[in-house]
């Protein structure tokens, strides 16, 4: 009997290494025309944005989001009547409108939650806004899995979170340690210091400092988080906002005053004139380049990348690797029995 041979072993097959093309190209070829073309499928198109106010009433919520998108995109509230009531339970109100600037459309979505921090007993009062937001995660999570799903799925997904702080200058209180503890794992939460015109230059420094040392001790991450940092200019960039700027310290306000021969937005005192957008006043500034100028395309990313996926990945772990149900595949699950 012939010996038998084993066959020759293949030899893994390894990836070719791309090869480095000189920067001194032999003709144009156009590659750097893609922003533009993203540039004019986005102002065909517009585009989603979500933001959640989150805090006790008579902190300046919708104030401040009329001051950041300069209409009036949010109901304003001074308060509760003596007439109305207080809200047993946290209510959610979303309120949408098409903003348009330079050809490009937002489709902004404002959502309000009366009756967050103003019960006698606040325990637990976060659960409301939590399942509201893994709800938008779920309508979107269902659309996608349709067969014949939508080409441009609507997304109502919360983008970004302001949680609003009370300008105590003490510390925070443990209904906002709770909530920022439990909500920081879904959505992006940024914090804010509440009416910073009520505090010295001094206190609202101390301040700042305090509550981050206080997130930094309860293991609170807030947006942008250390771990999504994705290069050295990114780290060093967010480190920055991070340890400087946070929890912005601002101050709203829809009305102009005559300053100088110039119309500012401000609010008036007896010491004068706080102006909204100067940086020696307030930071409100700061916070509307960081969520409108510098960070939304990013907002919008970590909710899809992160949030939404680790949604996703839990959802379909739990339903046996199985998609959720829907209307349009319980139908065709039916219709083949």
């Amino acid at each position: 009997m012939s010996e038998l041979v084993p066959e020759p072993r293949q030899k893994p097959v390894v990836p070719m290494k791309p090869m480095g093309i000189n920067a001194n190209l032999l003709g144009y070829i156009g590659i750097d025309t893609i922003i533009e073309q993203m540039r004019k499928k986005t102002m065909k198109t517009g585009f989603d944005f979500n933001i959640m106010v989150v805090g006790q009433s008579g902190l300046g919520k919708s104030t401040l989001v009329n001051t950041l998108f300069k209409s009036q995109v949010s109901r304003k509230s001074s308060g509760w009547n003596r007439e109305e009531k207080i809200p047993k339970t946290v209510e959610i109100k979303a309120i949408g409108h098409v903003i348009e600037e330079g050809g490009v459309k937002m489709k902004l979505t404002v959502i309000d939650t009366p009756g967050f921090g103003d019960q006698i007993n606040n325990e637990n009062c976060w659960e409301p806004i939590e399942k509201y937001i893994n709800e938008q995660y779920e309508k979107f999570l269902k659309e996608e899995v349709n067969i014949a799903r939508k080409k441009r799925i609507p997304d109502t997904r919360v983008h970004c979170c302001l949680y609003f702080i009370s300008p105590t200058g003490h510390s925070l209180r443990p209904l906002d340690l709770e909530f920022m503890k439990h909500l920081s794992k879904v959505v992006n939460i940024i914090p804010v210091i509440a009416k910073a015109d009520t505090m010295t230059l001094e206190e609202k420094t101390e301040f700042k400092q305090r509550v981050r040392k206080e997130l930094e001790v309860n293991g609170i991450e807030f947006y942008p988080q250390k771990e999504f940092d994705e290069d050295l200019e990114d780290k060093t960039e967010n480190d920055k906002i991070r340890q400087e700027s946070m929890p912005f310290a601002v101050v709203g306000s829809d009305k102009e005053y005559q300053v100088n021969g110039k119309r500012v937005l401000g609010r008036k005192t007896p010491w004068g004139i706080i102006e909204v957008e100067n940086l020696s006043h307030c930071e409100f500034a700061l916070l509307r380049d960081f969520v409108i100028r510098t960070h939304l395309q990013d907002l919008k990313e970590v909710t899809h990348n992160i949030h939404y996926e680790t949604y996703r990945a839990k959802r379909l772990n739990d339903n046996g690797g199985l998609p959720p149900m829907t209307v349009e595949t319980e139908e065709n699950h039916e219709s083949n029995l």
